[in-house]
Formats: C-alpha cells, sequence, structure tokens
C-alpha cells in the first residue's frame, strides 16, 4: 500500500512550532507600509487543536494581505516534495476565500510565489491543491517542487475581516486517475 500523505504540521506540538520543526509565523502587509492587522493564536475550533488567523485586510497605503507561513525545513533550506502531487490542509473559516503561496529558492522578491485559492466554509473541511494548479505570481520560473521553501496561508486581495482556523497541513498524492483528469 502507497503512502497517500506526510505530514507537515498536525498541531501535535505547542504552536506556533510546527509537527516538523520550523515556527509559524504571521506577516501583514505592515512590512510594505500597508495598514492590515492580525493575529495568530493556538485556539480550539469545533473541537480541534488549530494554528488560527484573524485579522482586518485594508486595501490603504497599497496594502491587502495578513498571512500565517511556515519554512518547510526548520533551517530555512528546501524540501524536495517532487514525490507528492500537492498539498492538503484542514480547515474551518467563515466562508471566504483565502490563498496558498508557494516559494521556492528561485524566488528572489518577496512578492513573487506560485497561488493558488480555496474557500474556508464554517465547518471542517480538507481542502486538495495540486501542485500543477498552482499559478506563478510576478514571476516566470516555473514551480520546482524539488525546491520548496515555504507555505503562507494568505487573506489577500480585498477588505476584510479574516477568519481562517488551520487544524492540519499534508503533502498529499493523488491517485493516478484523479491526478490524470485534473491536469
Amino acid at each position: 500500500m502507497s503512502i497517500t500523505s506526510a505530514i507537515i504540521d498536525d498541531l501535535s506540538r505547542e504552536p506556533p512550532i510546527a509537527a516538523i520543526g520550523s515556527n509559524w509565523q504571521l506577516l501583514t502587509d505592515q512590512v510594505m507600509g500597508g495598514v492590515s492587522k492580525g493575529t495568530m493564536v493556538s485556539d480550539a475550533v469545533a473541537g480541534r487543536p488549530t494554528i488560527r488567523m484573524r485579522g482586518d485586510v485594508s486595501l490603504e497605503n497599497n496594502g491587502g494581505f495578513v498571512q500565517i507561513a511556515l519554512d518547510l525545513s526548520p533551517d530555512g533550506g528546501v524540501v524536495d516534495a517532487s514525490a507528492w502531487s500537492g498539498i492538503e490542509l484542514d480547515v474551518f473559516g467563515t466562508g471566504d476565500d483565502y490563498g496558498v503561496h508557494l516559494r521556492t529558492d528561485a524566488l528572489t522578491r518577496p512578492w513573487q510565489s506560485y497561488r493558488q485559492t480555496f474557500k474556508a466554509d464554517a465547518e471542517w473541511r480538507t481542502v486538495q491543491l495540486p501542485f500543477d494548479h498552482f499559478i506563478p505570481h510576478r514571476t516566470d520560473i516555473q514551480l520546482d517542487t524539488h525546491r520548496l521553501r515555504r507555505i503562507g496561508l494568505v487573506a489577500i486581495g480585498r477588505a476584510f475581516s479574516a477568519d481562517l482556523a488551520l487544524g492540519a497541513l499534508r503533502f498529499m498524492r493523488l491517485p493516478r486517475s484523479v491526478k490524470e483528469t485534473s491536469s
């Protein structure tokens, strides 16, 4: 039987420390002059331990994001995720859309990433995001899953009150028939 997922974070350690040993970080557009505000806390949501991101996303001063991010290697180096077909996360929210942003060591500017969106409903749900559906943002370099560095969960691009709970984060492998039909 083949392994179909590998834990990145299952909230088994005391947040902000992820199961892989890296620390979750809260980032907002204030690093570039924006005024969005956010918090990241360890919380229980609907009976599950979570990392919870809340905040007010503002478009003032050319801003527009609140993010929780995790280096995929505790030393900040790269991780080879080429054996996996994507990212899987267990989320709970308020019905809003959020983004998953991936970074590799080939990206040199902070605004560059590979992006995919998902909806976080007001119930626990597992979201599967295949690597081949991530879109390069402000880069011509294609996503190289041999060289992943960081993952971010992002409230971005519109003014709203973000509330996203993450219960688990995994690399996942889609069955061959699903992978072939999603291309």
